[in-house]
């Protein structure tokens, strides 16, 4: 597994390299900041109503209360999610990433075999069952029209170029400054991932975060974003995280 595994990481980074960093750049030149975090935080409020069930299948009824209060607030004084009303004053509610595989994590589940699946990213089985699953809840509570290819596919390239945008700096770094990046990558994503289930369970993560991801396989410092759950490919699922520390009700 891990041969099969190190040359679709290969194939994945020679694609970003032809395609995808370059459309992504084009993107960030060519579109305005404010367009961009347009769209991000409408892709963002379209995944909320899965936050809200993880919540409560994690029996964290303040949190999910809070995650109703940022939907509702987003989709109505935001203009459908275009702008984040919630996070500023006076509401304050800030957005808390949460899914299946989370879940899934929370209740002891661990994370099993590694992939790194072509054009699509580093997952785990635990983390690959639960994307599948938060993506069915996305599609029955969203519904048509976001359920067609004329949204879907729209969405997830504007979201695969901006997750791109927004993680270059550390696939820069993992691709330069490691001595063998498929490693670090993986060690990056299970690392990062250990730490958001620890942090859900209002434990300390085991593994300390650190912001330069370029030391050997064995001890490799990561950076303090979140892991990139599609490297090229991001689904509407798959929307950019930063997950805060407090996770408790």
């Amino acid at each position: 597994m891990h041969a099969l595994n190190e040359k679709s990481f290969e194939a994945t980074q020679a694609v970003d390299k032809a395609v995808i960093a370059p459309m992504a750049f084009a993107y960030k030149r060519h579109v305005p900041r404010p367009v961009r975090d347009g769209v991000r935080n409408i892709l963002k409020n379209l995944r909320e109503p899965i936050v809200l069930v993880n919540f409560l299948l994690q029996l964290k009824p303040g949190k999910a209360a809070e995650t109703a209060g940022r939907f509702a607030l987003n989709s109505t004084a935001g203009i459908g999610g275009l702008l984040d009303i919630a996070k500023r004053r006076p509401f304050n509610l800030p957005r808390r990433p949460n899914g299946f595989a989370d879940t899934l994590g929370f209740y002891g589940v661990k994370p099993g075999p590694f992939f790194f699946l072509p054009l699509i990213g580093p997952t785990t089985l635990r983390d690959a069952i639960g994307g599948v699953a938060d993506r069915a809840l996305l599609l029955t509570a969203i519904g048509a029209p976001f359920n067609r290819p004329a949204y879907s596919v729209p969405a997830t390239v504007l979201g695969t170029l901006d997750r791109r945008i927004e993680f270059d700096e550390d696939l820069r770094r993992i691709r330069d400054e490691t001595e063998n990046p498929y490693v670090s990558r993986r060690t990056f994503y299970l690392r990062k991932r250990q730490a958001e289930i620890d942090a859900l369970k209002g434990h300390q993560a085991k593994n300390r975060v650190t912001q330069n991801p370029s030391a050997s396989s064995e001890q490799t410092s990561l950076s303090s974003r979140p892991p990139l759950r599609c490297d090229v490919i991001p689904t509407l699922d798959a929307a950019p995280t930063s997950r805060p520390t407090n996770t408790q009700p």
